[in-house]
C-alpha cells in the first residue's frame, strides 16, 4: 500500500500500510457488531513532519486504537479508499486514521486510529453529566459542528452520526480538538458496501433513510439535530421506547422527542427542531448550524456584548440554573432505558423493509405546530 501524505506540512496526516508486528500490549477496549477495539502501543509510531529539518520523523511508542473489522478477508479497494478519504488532518475534529495493518493469524484487516482515551460521548457522559454545565455543552457542540463542516465541505456524509461515533480525547476545560468524530461512511459489513443495506442506529436516522431513500448530507443534518437533544438532557432519544417497526413509523410521521423550556433555551429548541424536521429540504446545513452555534458560544461561554442578542444569554443562564436545580432526576432518567432500545450500529432492512416509501402513504404529521421558528439571516 502506498503513503498518502496530505499536502506537506505539520497539520499533515501520513497514511500508511502497518505491520502487525509493530503493535505491542493490545487490549480489548470495546466492542460492536462488526467490529473489536483495542489499545496498543505502536513501537514506530507515525509519521510526523519537523518543521525545522523539513522532513518526516517517527514518534515512537505511540499509544493508538486498532480497529479489527469482523469477518474483512475479502476487503474491497473500496471500502479502502473510502477509509483514506476520512484521512483529513492532524488538528481537525475528526478521527486521525493513520493506516491499516493486518492479523496474520485470522487475515481480518484492522484500522489503526488515534487513541481517544475517554471513550464515546455515551460513556463520558454517565461519568461526567453532573459537571456537564450548559457552557461545556455549546463547546463540545461546537467541536462536533467544525468535525462535521470539515466532511461536508468535501462533499462528503458520514453515514452513521451518532453519540457512540463521537469521542473524547481528554477531559479539559473548554474541550478544543479534544472532541473527534469517528467510523465516517464506515458502517457495517466491510466486505460488502451495498448501499441498500441500513446498518445505523434508529433513533438518529432520517425518516427518508428509513424509507430506503438515498443517504445525503441532510440526513447528517437529522443526526446532528438527535445529537444536540443528548447534549442537552443527557439523555438518548427514544430511550423509553423498543427500537423496532412502531417506532421506524412513528419517525416517519413526525415523532420526535419532547424537550422544553426551561430545561433548554428556546433559541436551541428552534434550532434543533429545524435540524430533525421531516422534509430535508427545510433542514439547515452545516454553515447555518455554524454560524448560530458559534453566535450561542460567543453570547454565552466567551461573553461577548451584542446590543439586542440579551435574551439569548438570560435563556441559557436559565437552563444552566434548571440543568443545577434538577442533576438527581436526570440521574435517574438515565437508568430508565427500555430493553430493546439499541444504540450501537445494527443491520435494520428487517425492520424497515416494510415501512411505505412515499411521503404521500403516511398520515403525515407535520412538526409545523411543535417547531418555533428560527431565522438564519
Amino acid at each position: 500500500m502506498q503513503l498518502k501524505i496530505n499536502g506537506h506540512g505539520y497539520d499533515d496526516i501520513v497514511f500508511e500500510w502497518i505491520p502487525y508486528s509493530q503493535f505491542n500490549d493490545i487490549k480489548e477496549i470495546g466492542k460492536g457488531g462488526f467490529s473489536t477495539v483495542y489499545s496498543a502501543e505502536w513501537k514506530n509510531g507515525p509519521l510526523e513532519y519537523d518543521v525545522n529539518e523539513d522532513i518526516y520523523i517517527r514518534n515512537p511508542n505511540r499509544v493508538i486504537a486498532l480497529k479489527c473489522l469482523c469477518n474483512s478477508q475479502n476487503i474491497t479497494d473500496k471500502f479502502l479508499n473510502e477509509v483514506k478519504k476520512y484521512s483529513i488532518s492532524k488538528s481537525s475534529n475528526i478521527l486521525n486514521i493513520y493506516g491499516i495493518s493486518q492479523n496474520p493469524d485470522t487475515k481480518e484487516y484492522i484500522m489503526v486510529l488515534q487513541y481517544a482515551e475517554e471513550g464515546n460521548f455515551n460513556h463520558w457522559i454517565n461519568k461526567n453529566y453532573e459537571y456537564f454545565n450548559w457552557k461545556d455543552k455549546i463547546s463540545v457542540l461546537l467541536n462536533i459542528v467544525n468535525g462535521l463542516k470539515e466532511i461536508h465541505q468535501r462533499n462528503l456524509v458520514h453515514h452513521d452520526f451518532h453519540t457512540g461515533n463521537i469521542l473524547f480525547l481528554n477531559f479539559i476545560s473548554y474541550f478544543s480538538n479534544c472532541v473527534l468524530i469517528s467510523d465516517m461512511g464506515l458502517c457495517g459489513e466491510v466486505d460488502s458496501l451495498d448501499e441498500t443495506k441500513i446498518y445505523k442506529v434508529m433513533p438518529y436516522m432520517a425518516p427518508e433513510v428509513l424509507r430506503g431513500k438515498p443517504y445525503t448530507q441532510a440526513a447528517d443534518i437529522y443526526s446532528f439535530g438527535m445529537i444536540m437533544y443528548f447534549v442537552a438532557t443527557g439523555k438518548q432519544p427514544f430511550g423509553n421506547h423498543a427500537h423496532d417497526h412502531l417506532l421506524a413509523l412513528d419517525i416517519c410521521k413526525g415523532i420526535r422527542p419532547e424537550i422544553s423550556e426551561p430545561e433548554t433555551p428556546r433559541y436551541y429548541i428552534d434550532l434543533m427542531k429545524k435540524c430533525w424536521d421531516l422534509d430535508k429540504n427545510n433542514r439547515p446545513d452545516i454553515f447555518e448550524i455554524d454560524k448560530l452555534i458559534t453566535s450561542f458560544y460567543e453570547l454565552y461561554v466567551e461573553n461577548f456584548v451584542i446590543v439586542g442578542n440579551e435574551e439569548i444569554v438570560i435563556q441559557f443562564e436559565e437552563a444552566e440554573e434548571y440543568r443545577k436545580a434538577n442533576l438527581t432526576s436526570i440521574e435517574n432518567y438515565q437508568t430508565a432505558t427500555h430493553p430493546q432500545a439499541i444504540y450501537t450500529s445494527r443491520l435494520l432492512n428487517p425492520i424497515t423493509k416494510d415501512l411505505p416509501k412515499n411521503d404521500d402513504d403516511y398520515n403525515s404529521q407535520s412538526l409545523d405546530h411543535c417547531a418555533l421558528p428560527i431565522s438564519f439571516k
